[in-house]
């Protein structure tokens, strides 16, 4: 029977989602979890693996397993096994669906303080607590839109050699001292939304043009696409099927 769960977690205390030897991710305690209450190993297949100290909001992952149970007793049951920080907001039954494969698009945020430092959130928004020129970073933002191969804003894969992606929509906007940037897209490439973000933020700080991106994408040379933003102000918004 294959068990398709919808969660959301806090990446602060965790190495990403991905199984790592030796060290807690968001996979294994799920995993974990569902070993204690069935007593049977069972891998789960997410909709894609995030970083280090990067949050979910809406993540997805099914698994298969041979046993009989309501959706809604196994939400309860791993909801009381699971830490604080990893919530299982729905679990439902669908046989033919695949967690990654089935995916259209995806949705991720980035929020950044322009404000003072504030200690509480230093671990879910980018404390870069300096003005940007939001209406710059928003023009620079509109250049990704469409496919492109994004070489650029990626981490080189040696096993991979597609780094086309397609951009659907792209939004910078400013609510007080706070700029969330949204992007939905076919998919993403390790680290391309932190490295995209990170250009957006040369170009509000005055340090890129706001026509740079169509020559760094032409370029397809991560190193003179400057920064990546830190991990902490990311965010698994929404996965379309």
């Amino acid at each position: 029977m294959r068990f398709v769960i919808q969660f959301s977690y806090d990446g602060s205390g965790y190495w990403g989602y991905q199984k790592q030897k030796n060290k807690q991710t968001i996979q294994q305690t799920i995993e974990d979890a569902l070993f204690k209450i069935f007593a049977i190993k069972t891998k789960i297949v997410a909709s894609g693996r995030t970083d280090t100290g990067v949050h979910a909001i809406n993540q997805y992952a099914h698994f298969d397993l041979d046993v009989n149970i309501e959706p809604e007793k196994l939400k309860i049951a791993l909801n009381h096994l699971l830490p604080n920080d990893i919530y299982i907001k729905k679990v439902s039954i669908k046989p033919n669906f695949h967690a990654r494969f089935d995916v259209k698009k995806k949705e991720y945020q980035y929020i950044i303080n322009t404000g003072e430092y504030n200690v509480f959130e230093n671990k879910y928004v980018y404390q870069y607590n300096q003005d940007l020129d939001v209406e710059k970073m928003e023009k620079a933002a509109q250049q990704f839109l469409g496919t492109h191969d994004f070489t650029s804003f990626c981490k080189k894969n040696l096993t991979n050699d597609d780094y086309q992606r397609t951009i659907f929509k792209i939004k910078v906007q400013k609510k007080e001292k706070k700029v969330f940037i949204n992007i939905i897209g076919s998919g993403f490439l390790r680290y391309m939304v932190r490295n995209m973000v990170g250009c957006l933020i040369e170009v509000g700080n005055y340090k890129q043009k706001e026509n740079i991106v169509p020559k760094l994408l032409k370029e397809k040379n991560r190193q003179k696409a400057g920064i990546k933003a830190p991990a902490e102000g990311l965010y698994l918004k929404r996965v379309y099927y």
